[in-house]
């Protein structure tokens, strides 16, 4: 397994042998090894091994990590292809997925994400990653701070004949089963309408990462925004529901104050100034610290099939959360 040299670099590659051994194999033997690699760079990229396919990548994110995590609480359509094996998000093609830490939005999350180039794109479709290290540094210390007194909010907004169901978002037909989990998630909510549901979430902005100790920009508030959104949509969402508190997601100040537009607009400038890509090639296998990089999507031609898994479960430690 040879290792590419050098200053830090995201992600980093590691080139295999075709014709060594698969890469459960590899992941099992070389565990420490990547371990302190993710830790360094924040993603591995592993390239050239025999794979075996989505089977072999399920094999080897259990190799390397257990069992794969349940998608839950979820934020994007996706479709599951073996158990606990998932689809990248299922949105057209066109649209760009901003960058982001998956589940950052909720009261705990995977530490690691694993990606699976099935079929690569025809054109673009990279994954790109930003070292949110670097995301925290780059960001205005008077922004910082502030988020940092007074966290930040996500409301979601689960229509009744419109965008996912809150049937699909909590993988249940019970409505005493989502209002239990969201109890033991520090979630509020409330039932609208006939079939609606709202949630509100309050979460830290800032995070320690759990092995350096570094603060990291680990949240969804730029994501979630509804200025992110391409304009034409933002706009026929606003007419469609009448107001911002009414969108499918939209974020606050923890307080719920509104953030001004133009210091997410600097956040997202922060994201992108940090985003680096590179080129899928069919077998390529993605490990990100989802503590450390934060993903996203680029629009693409082709068919472009990428399997995703999350594992490892994190929750904060009890000092580190406000409630």
């Amino acid at each position: 397994m040879d290792t590419a040299s050098g200053l830090r670099t995201l992600p980093l590659i590691v080139d295999g042998d075709p014709d060594g051994p698969d890469l459960a194999t590899a992941l099992h033997a070389e565990r420490p090894r990547i371990r302190r690699l993710l830790t360094e760079h924040g993603a591995v990229l592993l390239r050239g091994f025999p794979v075996g396919g989505v089977d072999g990548f399920g094999q080897a994110v259990r190799a390397f990590s257990g069992e794969p995590l349940t998608y839950a609480e979820r934020s994007s359509p996706r479709s599951e292809i073996e158990a606990s094996i998932y689809t990248s998000t299922d949105y057209p093609p066109e649209e760009e997925i901003f960058l982001h830490n998956e589940n950052s939005y909720q009261a705990s999350w995977p530490r690691l994400l694993f990606f699976y180039c099935d079929v690569p794109p025809s054109t673009l479709g990279a994954t790109p990653l930003a070292d949110i290290r670097r995301v925290h540094e780059s960001v205005d210390p008077s922004v910082r701070e502030e988020f940092v007194r007074r966290r930040w909010m996500v409301v979601r907004n689960f229509h009744e004949q419109f965008g996912s169901s809150w049937r699909y978002i909590f993988n249940t037909e019970d409505r005493a089963a989502v209002e239990a989990y969201c109890r033991g998630k520090d979630l509020a909510f409330e039932w609208v309408g006939a079939d609606g549901l709202r949630t509100r979430a309050v979460r830290d902005a800032v995070h320690l990462h759990p092995d350096t100790g570094l603060p990291v920009w680990f949240n969804h508030i730029t994501f979630f925004h509804h200025t992110t959104l391409p304009a034409e949509v933002r706009e026929g969402l606003l007419e469609l529901f009448g107001g911002e508190d009414r969108l499918p997601s939209n974020t606050y100040y923890g307080d719920g104050g509104r953030i001004p537009d133009d210091v997410v607009a600097h956040l997202r400038d922060c994201y992108r100034a940090a985003s680096v890509r590179f080129d899928w090639q069919e077998g390529d296998m993605l490990v990100v610290d989802n503590m450390a990089a934060a993903h996203g999507r680029e629009p693409f031609t082709g068919r472009r099939r990428i399997a995703v898994a999350m594992a490892e479960a994190y929750t904060p430690p009890a000092e580190q959360r406000r409630v």
